[in-house]
């Protein structure tokens, strides 16, 4: 099965390899790129804080270029959304994870379940864009969250001819989509050329990333039993 891969190019990359040995044809067609703020991660991890809050791999990469004097706390208490996460922490070399179950919400209460009235503030080492549910369910249960936006996700742009070449010359079959934000971006930039992709199934993560796709091609949407890539290829 041919499949298009729309995650930022490093993680599409070992989403290809795991495709490959399922027996798919993988292309690559990141949407995005990081753009890392290390002069922001440097000020937050400076700062007093409870435990750290991490909802993407990518922010241990940002963390990968900061000031080398500066000592990170790595026996810290880390609150990880789901699995991948983690195991991006563990090789950065933090070694107290929790892991939520995959989503923002969930994480919130898992962190709930650890703090009921920490005596500084966790801190969540986000990106941008990004769901607003992790933020808004601690809000509710009242727990002091500090946000540091150290990377931001610049959209990459793509010429039709490039578009043409990687959806039609020979034609998808399944399309990877992994938020909502991510979604967006495929058909803001692909949907004239999706038209022409009858039968193409448009695999989404969560429910939330389902959303995000245009009615027109709502029937051939199919959602991951939970938010995590393996789930997600399970479809295949």
């Amino acid at each position: 099965m041919r499949v298009v891969v729309t995650r930022p190019e490093i993680s599409a990359a070992r989403t290809a390899e795991r495709l490959k040995l399922l027996g798919h044809d993988p292309v690559l067609l990141p949407l995005s790129r990081a753009m890392h703020h290390r002069q922001v991660a440097t000020h937050a991890l400076v700062l007093p804080h409870s435990a750290l809050i991490v909802t993407s791999a990518e922010a241990f990469r940002a963390l990968g270029g900061i000031d080398t004097g500066l000592k990170i706390d790595r026996d810290i208490q880390l609150f990880a959304v789901g699995e991948k996460t983690a195991a991006a922490a563990r090789s950065a070399g933090f070694t107290n994870i929790h892991i939520g179950s995959g989503d923002g919400a969930g994480l919130a209460d898992l962190i709930a379940s650890k703090f009921e009235n920490p005596d500084r503030p966790l801190l969540y080492l986000a990106g941008k864009p990004r769901a607003e549910s992790l933020e808004n369910r601690l809000e509710e249960l009242g727990l002091p969250v500090r946000v540091a936006e150290i990377y931001k996700m610049i959209p990459i742009d793509y010429h039709a001819e490039e578009l043409f070449e990687r959806l039609l010359t020979s034609q998808a079959q399944a399309v990877l989509l992994y938020s909502r934000e991510n979604a967006a971006r495929f058909f803001e930039i692909a949907e004239h050329h999706a038209v022409s992709l009858p039968e193409t199934a448009f695999l989404c993560i969560s429910p939330r990333t389902a959303d995000a796709v245009p009615a027109a091609f709502r029937p051939h949407v199919r959602i991951a039993e939970s938010p995590d890539e393996n789930a997600l290829l399970a479809l295949l």
